[in-house]
């Protein structure tokens, strides 16, 4: 019990360093600044929608996509950004939530089996 104990806080102590840190800045931005990324971010909405596979899918949902580049130009810069910032952020290709958690489960049941296999 005692080894567990000590394997699993070295663990935590290896995760602990190999984990990032990120340090905090902060500075005044113009206007100019900030006009410019709410431009950007609709710019790169409008480009995902014209591309021909976005165009396609949206076409099988029912959606007219001159109609969804027409809601893009109605919306506020913050609606923008934040649905610019949602797309960016999405994972391309990466696990559904369903895979990370059979991941998670598998790398349990073989620290299990490996921790239950040492004490026989």
């Amino acid at each position: 019990m005692n080894a567990l104990k000590n394997m699993l806080c070295r663990l935590l102590i290896g995760l602990m360093i190999w984990t990032p840190f990120q340090l905090a800045q902060a500075e005044m931005i113009g206007t100019d600044q900030v006009a410019s990324v709410s431009k950007v971010d609709r710019t790169s909405l409008l480009n995902t929608l014209s591309r021909s596979d976005v165009a396609s899918q949206l076409q099988l949902l029912g959606i007219d996509p001159a109609l969804a580049k027409e809601r893009v130009q109605a919306m506020t810069d913050e609606e923008a950004t934040v649905l610019a910032n949602n797309l960016q952020s999405l994972p391309a290709g990466a696990m559904s939530d369903g895979a990370a958690l059979l991941l998670i489960i598998l790398i349990a049941a073989g620290l299990w089996w490996y921790f239950a296999g040492r004490r026989r």
